[in-house]
């Protein structure tokens, strides 16, 4: 059901655009936009879903979009402090946003070219990390837990973060490639603040990630899909959003949610670079993705969860009412949200990371 009425809606979207092109400036000189995204994280048009960026340069046949990806806020963090590269849109999380923010890599938005922004729900505003909602507009939100196969795993074991740690599933496990959701987990078994900045808590944090490298088959971002479809792998900390993805291919995995220690509630954003080039072509790519209508269909397909109500109106009505994707207010209470962290702080986390991982 949820492909038919994507594939319904998608082609309704198609000719809509077509209906406006008159109006789309297409004697305009053309322009080429570089969007760099998560892996995963975008409607393609795989399983007659839309295909987003087809619809937008339908929309719009003077902007070309060139598309890439990354596989952590790590990498793209490095990617843009290193320049010597042109990118005109980007969608980190909400610490690298204000870490971003701090050290001038993002520039502000003129909001007069995204008026879809008005759909945005009141509680993805004045956030920490972009209190003024001058550099940011909210994409998706969700949560991190742990994906199980429950053919594999025994129902009593799935207590806790714990189980992350169980030699019992040893070479079955993965375990996220990148430090700040690995140490996030640590943080939460040992009952620290998941923005602690104290050296001595984080070198705890990689002891404990250390003890657990002997039952880690690999370190994973977006290699899970495949590792956990194909059952190569039994037990994972993931994202919500994808976990309800590859649940589609393989009704055996299921979802649980550490609420008695905690997990991560996260904000994924749109921003604009300093080394942006079309400024005002990447402002209404941000716009198309705000309007209700795209971003229910984007993220009906995704399994990510909506920052605006007016998009649940296109879901598929299981997706929009689906308690993984949108938990409970008492469930996400037990959520924290990650903090931008002094630049000591990250260099020493992301090298006790690197020697847990190496070493």
């Amino acid at each position: 059901m949820k492909r038919a009425l994507t594939l319904i809606v998608a082609a309704a979207l198609l000719v809509s655009c077509a209906a406006v092109l008159s109006g789309c400036g297409s004697d305009t000189e053309q322009v080429t936009i570089n969007v760099l995204n998560w892996g995963q994280y975008i409607s393609e048009g795989d399983d007659d879903s839309l295909d987003v960026i087809a619809a937008f340069e339908e929309k719009y046949p003077n902007i070309k979009v060139n598309y890439s990806t990354y596989d952590s806020n790590e990498v793209l963090y490095t990617k843009l402090a290193a320049g010597g590269v042109t990118v005109d849109v980007i969608i980190p999380s909400d610490y690298m946003i204000g870490r971003m923010i701090a050290e001038g890599l993002v520039q502000e938005l003129n909001f007069d070219n995204i008026p879809n922004y008005k759909y945005i729900d009141d509680s993805f505003k004045n956030t920490d990390y972009d209190p003024e909602n001058k550099y940011s507009v909210p994409y998706t939100w969700g949560t991190v837990g742990i994906i199980y196969n429950s053919k594999y795993v025994s129902e009593e074991d799935v207590t806790g973060w714990e189980l992350l740690w169980n030699q019992k599933y040893a070479d079955k496990i993965l375990m996220f490639d990148n430090s700040r959701d690995a140490f996030g987990i640590a943080e939460y078994m040992l009952g620290y603040s998941a923005n602690t900045t104290d050296p001595a808590e984080l070198q705890a944090c990689a002891d404990k990630l250390a003890e657990q490298k002997p039952v880690v088959q690999q370190y994973v971002m977006d290699q899970i899909f495949d590792a956990m479809e194909n059952e190569e792998a039994w037990i994972a900390p993931y994202y919500a959003g994808d976990f309800l993805t590859m649940q589609e291919v393989n009704p055996d995995l299921a979802f649980y949610m550490p609420e008695h220690q905690g997990f991560n509630l996260f904000i994924d954003a749109m921003c604009i670079p300093t080394c942006a080039k079309e400024k005002e072509a990447a402002e209404t790519f941000i716009n198309f993705l705000c309007d209700p209508e795209i971003c229910g269909q984007n993220l009906d397909f995704l399994g990510y969860s909506a920052t605006e109500a007016a998009a649940k109106e296109y879901m598929d009505p299981e997706m929009a009412s689906s308690e993984i994707a949108y938990p409970s207010k008492e469930t996400l209470a037990a959520g924290t949200t990650f903090s931008y962290l002094p630049e000591d702080t990250s260099r020493l986390m992301e090298k006790l990371f690197m020697e847990v991982r190496n070493g």
